[in-house]
């Protein structure tokens, strides 16, 4: 396994995800990996989708509620997790 270069990382496209993923948690009850493809331009890797899912969570934005099977032909009909927006207790 080769280590990822800093320049294959896109930190631009991690900051607009992440800004899609709040705006996917408040127009939807649950979303996930492929809704936010669908949104998104490509990022430079795919671990990136993750990334951005995990940065959300650490910032209190979204949290996860289950898991599906995805409809991207990308992930084989990997499961990905479903998310919600975290609301504040």
């Amino acid at each position: 396994m080769r280590a990822m270069a800093l320049d294959d990382w896109d930190e631009a496209w991690k900051e607009d995800a992440i800004a899609t993923i709040v705006s996917l948690s408040l127009d939807h009850d649950s979303f996930g990996a492929d809704e936010l493809r669908k949104e998104m331009r490509p990022p430079n890797r795919s671990a990136q989708y993750g990334a951005a899912f995990r940065s959300a969570q650490a910032q209190g934005l979204i949290e996860p509620i289950d898991s599906q099977k995805s409809t991207s032909k990308s992930r084989n009909h990997g499961r990905n997790l479903r998310w919600r927006r975290k609301v504040a207790s």
